[in-house]
């Protein structure tokens, strides 16, 4: 071999193990400072005695108006930082109604959830279901036929690992009618869904299920393991301006922070609903510290999911917001 090329094969070697010290200690920075990163992750969440999850209600503007797509959901909720999410069914009608509505259409719809959930490593917590008849009314026929249609969204659960699903409780508006229609439909379908280790909650959702009082004696009355209910901060109207169910100027609140507490004993998730926020980012219409009190003090420690229906900021502002007080509150209570 001849000089010059020993010469330049040794330059070459110097700049090769020049290059890979460097390149090795840039690579340990990098871990030093991701672990660093994952440490302070892991240290909000040690100072929270909750998780939290993010409703799909949050997001209902952009994906009724076409800016988001429902299947992005799970991507959506990583980047904001979310462990778990909640999905709304309601919001998936429009695609499973373009795939023509069929069993193989809801199975692929499923096997893309589970998928996007796993790939962005988000936990599926519940499915809100919505429009599959009322498990409440007075009629025998009817309410049979709304438990057999949940049944489709137990199934679906289970296939996504999530542990519950939030049902509605509409139907009769005489208390006495409305408890015992709402004890058999919910009993009936809670009882199909403790074979799949699936809950069944209900929320304060308007109507006689925001009076939280009957809520839990129907609870009680089902006396069921796998029933419950979900608390939402919000959603205590009984009785709207026309007899609407939504929408329309509320008439008669039932007392929010007396509603939660009577229903964390029962309570398998809870909504942290928000609307809008002062300068100092406090909720203006809800104490978030009085809230997260009451469902410490009930000794839950499960997920708490935003969900934003504010009107003057951006769905993503209104849910970081929302994020921020939560995190702020839930600190200040360890």
């Amino acid at each position: 071999m001849n000089q010059p090329l020993k010469k330049i094969l040794s330059s070459s070697l110097l700049a090769f193990f020049m290059i890979t010290a460097i390149s090795s200690c840039k690579n340990e920075v990098k871990n030093e400072s991701q672990t660093a990163g994952e440490q302070i992750e892991e240290n909000v969440a040690e100072d929270l005695f909750f998780k939290l999850s993010l409703a799909q209600w949050s997001l209902n503007k952009p994906i009724f108006e076409g800016k988001m797509d429902p299947l992005d959901f799970a991507e959506k909720a990583s980047e904001m930082g979310f462990e778990g999410i909640e999905y709304v069914s309601g919001l998936y009608n429009p695609w499973l109604e373009k795939a023509g509505n069929s069993p193989e259409a809801f199975q692929n719809l499923l096997d893309t959830l589970k998928n996007r959930s796993e790939r962005y490593n988000v936990e599926n917590v519940l499915i809100m279901v919505d429009g599959e008849g009322d498990l409440a009314t007075p009629n025998d026929m009817a309410r049979n036929q709304a438990v057999e249609n949940h049944k489709k969204w137990v199934d679906a659960a289970e296939f996504l690992g999530a542990g519950a699903i939030r049902v509605n409780l509409f139907g009769s508006e005489k208390p006495e009618e409305w408890k015992t229609a709402s004890i058999d439909g919910l009993k009936k379908l809670s009882e199909y869904a403790a074979g799949k280790n699936v809950n069944v909650v209900v929320e304060n959702h308007g109507g006689l299920s925001s009076n939280a009082a009957l809520l839990v004696e129907v609870i009680q009355g089902v006396n069921m393991e796998n029933c419950g209910t979900l608390p939402d901060f919000g959603n205590f109207c009984l009785k709207r301006e026309g007899g609407a169910q939504w929408e329309a100027t509320c008439l008669e609140d039932y007392p929010k922070y007396q509603g939660v507490e009577e229903m964390m004993p029962y309570a398998k998730a809870v909504s942290a609903k928000s609307y809008e926020f002062n300068e100092n980012g406090q909720e203006t219409s809800i104490d978030y510290n009085r809230m997260l009190q009451i469902i410490k003090d009930s000794g839950y420690t499960g997920y708490i999911g935003v969900e934003f229906e504010g009107q003057n900021i951006s769905a993503e502002e209104g849910i970081l917001a929302t994020k921020q007080l939560l995190t702020e509150e839930g600190k200040q209570l360890n």
